[in-house]
């Protein structure tokens, strides 16, 4: 929380010296977030992609399943590794400029991608490039947001801003399916480049690095001023990570985040179109169903950040990942040419639980780790990627060997099992007395 802040209630909106003698019909927090929703929607474009296009870059370039989920692992590694020092970044540059910078990266990666003739290219490309844009604009980014922008109903603020990832996979991925299908895989990459930079004009216009830049308090909160910009950036990105690693809390909820990412981007994004296309389904109509996955993750994530504000977090994750690990067990069973009711009632409750561990994790590293909670939580998802990258690493390699991805979804079941028992076992602390790193 912001040093000074003092919260009241949820509708509550102090302001210093109002212009006109009138509050605003709607506090400026509102548009930022909402310009924050837009962003991620725009730089997430990238990650419809990679599930898209395994078998077409299998087929035209004869590179293995292991080479290509390779270069995704290293994307969703960099995405994680980047979260926490783009976070303060943030409190050195201002918020405008990382994100207008990361924007450029993934357009960049995006468009260059569709020359490359080398599987080394892929990793420059698609790992280094869209890594790091993509990882400036991770949960961290909302989360600065939020921790600057708001006190009041921050729980829903969160759940809102983690859905704009699944909204662009929504909005995206049919799209980029039937673009594939019709048209090859690079019109697809030009895509996704363009929603990246059609994004970037919003950022530079609309969004503000603090409430005190117009004059506002955060919604539900009191007047504060901003604070000078923070030097050494790197360096206390890398000290708060030293200082909560002395702490049981923190490897408890990195460690299941990990388990968090290899289920969700690690597993289902990069591996479900081609593991249904492995059993005769058309890879629009898996497409379609991931896309579906978006709309439910978008219900699911804005109802978590409801349940989060008013019961345990613990216990939301500990439900969240048990649930998430029986389906994966049952998946293989459902896997079909056609789309069948058991298939449809798998995606729909994947897809309410795909995030909806965001939240309370979030939460958790809030009141563990006070003002230095965003940094914490970059942290935390860099352990959510790393998770990613190795089961999109592995699971290629793993179809590559047997032939088949059951092995895979079989494993990940078990490890949510796992995550559940850590997600119980996080010490409470009072939130008054959290720590300041």
């Amino acid at each position: 929380m912001l040093s000074g802040v003092t919260q009241t209630t949820d509708s509550a909106v102090t302001e210093r010296a109002p212009r006109r003698g009138s509050r605003p019909l709607m506090h400026r927090a509102w548009i930022v977030a909402a310009v924050t929703f837009v962003t991620i929607i725009g730089g997430a474009a990238f990650n419809s992609l990679p599930g898209l296009l395994i078998d077409p870059l299998n087929t035209e370039f004869g590179w293995s399943r292991g080479e290509i989920g390779l270069a995704v692992s290293l994307d969703m590694a960099l995405y994680g590794l980047t979260a926490p020092f783009a976070a303060a970044l943030m409190d050195r540059f201002g918020i405008r400029r990382v994100v207008v910078v990361a924007l450029g990266a993934v357009a960049t990666g995006a468009l260059a991608s569709v020359w490359m003739t080398a599987s080394w290219q892929l990793l420059l490309y698609w790992g280094l490039l869209v890594g790091l844009g993509t990882g400036s604009m991770a949960l961290a980014f909302s989360a600065t947001v939020t921790n600057r922008w708001f006190v009041a109903r921050r729980g829903l603020v969160t759940g809102v801003l983690t859905a704009a990832g699944a909204s662009g996979q929504l909005v995206f991925l049919p799209l980029c399916a039937w673009i594939v299908k019709d048209h090859g895989w690079r019109p697809a990459s030009v895509t996704v480049a363009l929603a990246a930079l059609v994004v970037i004009p919003f950022v530079w216009l609309l969004m503000r690095d603090h409430p005190a830049d117009v004059g506002l308090a955060p919604y539900g909160g009191a007047y504060v001023e901003k604070p000078a910009p923070v030097t050494g950036a790197a360096k206390r990105t890398v000290r708060v990570l030293f200082d909560a690693a002395r702490t049981g809390p923190f490897w408890l909820l990195a460690g299941s985040f990990a388990i968090c990412g290899a289920s969700t981007n690690g597993l289902i994004r990069t591996y479900f179109v081609p593991s249904a296309h492995d059993h005769g389904m058309q890879i629009t109509a898996a497409a379609s169903l991931l896309a579906v996955i978006g709309v439910f993750d978008v219900i699911g994530t804005v109802f978590s950040g409801w349940l989060t504000d008013r019961f345990d977090a613990r216990r939301l994750l500990a439900v969240y990942y048990a649930l998430r690990g029986v389906s994966l067990l049952f998946l293989p069973m459902l896997m079909a040419p056609t789309v069948h009711p058991p298939m449809v009632f798998f995606i729909v409750f994947y897809g309410l639980d795909w995030v909806a561990t965001v939240p309370p994790t979030l939460a958790l590293c809030r009141e563990q780790y006070g003002e230095d909670s965003a940094i914490v939580f970059g942290w935390v998802l860099a352990s959510h990627q790393v998770g990613a990258a190795l089961v999109a690493f592995l699971g290629g390699v793993v179809r590559d060997v047997t032939g088949s991805y059951d092995p895979v979804w079989y494993a990940a079941g078990a490890l949510c099992a796992t995550a559940a028992l850590m997600a119980l076992v996080i010490r409470r602390r009072d939130t008054a007395t959290a720590v300041t790193l």
